[in-house]
């Protein structure tokens, strides 16, 4: 296929604003694409090259950019950056200054020409960048040139996700969504839409779902806890069940091959094995030659040689000097599940297979632990399981229903948490991750700070745009809970994400509008006293006296608290 072709459904796509009508487009070009090509059409259409957990990123700056169309187009960069003043927008830019062409690049080849950009590094790279994105940008019509020019620097515009990709599959083949369920839970166990989408061209959709089993080395979307607050209701929901130590720690799943492969990916899909030397070691604990570990990675204090807070911990994210680092915080590995062994899937067996498996398969020793348990059917017993757990240290305890499979996400009461916010972070019983919106400039004492008060809100995945994006609805403006340090650096990580105008996906009331908008991407923990009803907030609930705990740098806003968590929230404060 012509990127000239892609072009101009990317084209209809930018101009449509149902999600129906965007998935009935998407279906008819991934109908049109041949199957060698459609990886690379999904890729490109949600404005990347491959699938997240690749860490493939152009990464391109607009400055950058500058340099790019200037060189493509003979102008100075000075008249580009007129006439990107005038427009507002670099695909617009390069449109305008694009001569007329045949645009005889196929799909494939300019797929490759921005793998180059993305792969290039290491001295004298940057203008190796401005040459290869130029030379494109020559050989493609104007239209072309538009999108090709806007996929560098992140800003596609096209506004669906991933599910909308998995509907518009379903649509190509039976011409409504009735296949979506099959294809999501494919791609839980494989989260690439382009690898997915070329299977489904190949052999229809019902084949190429069942045969999906994890593969070592591409992450599995992890099964996530949801919340119960009484004992007796989580016997009653759940029946007989395990009760496990709640770590506050970073959950990353391990991928091991004997001799060839290890890698650790966060609940995100990120792929962080650089942050944890320490699984190099792996290999001389575990009896298998290929496996896929579910674990919670917790740091070490160095004095007391207790476990260490989740921020402690994240100062592994550092890009640079993890050796030293990892001196200085330590890191114990507690893997409390196995869902794959010598390339076999344990997903279907229940806990108590796999806690089998896993005990046959790991040895204990260096910083590999495995999570104690204990099953139960006694309300009583988890209560006092609950307590000995929290005055060990830990943040409360997990409880698994043993003859569940594992299921990634959050469904059917498999997994939920039972967990005590210290008393300095609130009353509630436990702490939400909420996205934040904006903020208003710091005044009086806080004036040096650039930030006063930041707005945050809860995920509304049954309220969407009309681009399918899930609402983010108001809960709380934050202002308490930090320390100058921690304003200063919330201040720093918003600049960044400053948007000149509200984002589509929230709502919000006009007396709570900020100073400024930021885009939906930092995920900070907060604890309350209590939560309220509100009339003004857009969740129809509030919290009271709201103050930050921590940054969840392990978490996006598709891993926020929903408005049904919350809600469930307010109704448990009452029992």
């Amino acid at each position: 296929m012509l990127f000239k072709e892609l072009s101009v459904y990317l084209e209809r796509l930018e101009k449509t604003a149902s999600r129906i009508e965007i998935t009935k487009i998407l279906s008819e070009l991934f109908k049109k694409t041949p199957s060698n090509e459609i990886d690379k059409v999904c890729y490109l259409v949600l404005g990347g090259l491959a699938p997240s957990y690749e860490g493939v990123i152009l990464n391109i700056a607009e400055k950058m950019m500058f340099r790019v169309l200037a060189k493509a187009y003979n102008k100075d960069i000075p008249e580009v950056i007129k006439t990107y003043k005038e427009k507002g927008d670099l695909g617009h830019v390069a449109f305008s200054l694009a001569k007329a062409n045949a645009g005889k690049l196929n799909v494939s080849e300019v797929h490759s020409e921005l793998m180059k950009v993305a792969k290039e590094g290491g001295e004298g790279s940057q203008e190796r960048r401005v040459e290869i994105l130029a030379g494109l940008l020559k050989n493609l019509d104007p239209l072309s040139s538009k999108f090709a020019s806007r996929i560098p620097v992140g800003r596609l515009r096209l506004g669906f996700s991933d599910k909308t990709v998995l509907d518009a599959l379903s649509w190509m083949q039976t011409g409504d969504k009735s296949l979506k369920p099959q294809l999501e839970k494919a791609y839980q166990v494989l989260p690439d839409v382009g690898l997915l989408a070329r299977e489904v061209k190949e052999k229809g959709v019902e084949k190429a779902c069942k045969g999906i089993v994890p593969v070592v080395g591409i992450p599995v979307l992890p099964m996530l806890s949801q919340r119960i607050k009484s004992p007796t209701e989580m016997i009653e929901k759940m029946g007989e069940v395990d009760v496990e130590p709640k770590l506050d720690g970073l959950r990353i799943l391990i991928h091991f091959i004997r001799g060839k492969l290890l890698k650790a990916f966060t609940r995100n899909l990120n792929e962080t094995s650089r942050m944890f030397p320490e699984l190099e070691k792996i290999g001389k604990f575990v009896d298998c030659d290929s496996a896929i570990f579910d674990c919670e990675a917790v740091g070490l204090d160095e004095k007391t040689k207790m476990m260490a807070n989740f921020q402690t911990t994240m100062t592994r994210r550092r890009k640079h000097d993890i050796g030293e680092t990892s001196k200085k915080v330590s890191i114990d590995f507690f893997i409390f599940d196995v869902i794959s062994k010598d390339g076999k899937s344990l997903m279907d067996k229940n806990y108590l297979e796999r806690r089998k498996v896993l005990e046959e398969t790991v040895k204990i020793g260096g910083p590999f632990k495995l999570v104690p348990y204990e099953v139960t059917k006694d309300p009583k017993r988890i209560n006092e399981l609950y307590k000995k757990r929290i005055s060990e240290g830990y943040e409360g305890i997990m409880v698994k229903r043993v003859n569940s499979g594992y299921i990634p996400g959050r469904t059917g009461w498999r997994w939920v948490k039972m967990k005590q916010g210290e008393e300095a972070q609130g009353k509630l019983a436990d702490t939400m991750d909420v996205v934040v919106m904006g903020y208003t400039q710091g005044r009086g004492k806080r004036v040096s700070f650039g930030v006063g008060q930041f707005l945050v809100g809860v995920v509304d995945p049954t309220s969407r745009t009309l681009r399918g994006a899930s609402k983010i609805k108001t809960t709380s403006k934050v202002g308490t809970g930090l320390t100058d340090e921690e304003f200063r650096e919330i201040e720093r990580r918003l600049k960044k994400l400053r948007t000149k105008d509200k984002p589509k996906e929230y709502e919000v009331h006009k007396n709570y509008t900020p100073d400024y908008w930021v885009a939906p991407s930092l995920v900070v923990e907060i604890a309350a006293d209590e939560i309220t009803k509100s009339p003004t907030h857009t969740a129809g609930i509030a919290l009271r006296f709201p103050r930050l705990v921590r940054f969840r740098d392990d978490r996006n806003p598709n891993d926020a608290t929903t408005l049904k968590e919350l809600k469930r929230l307010f109704d448990l404060q009452k029992s």
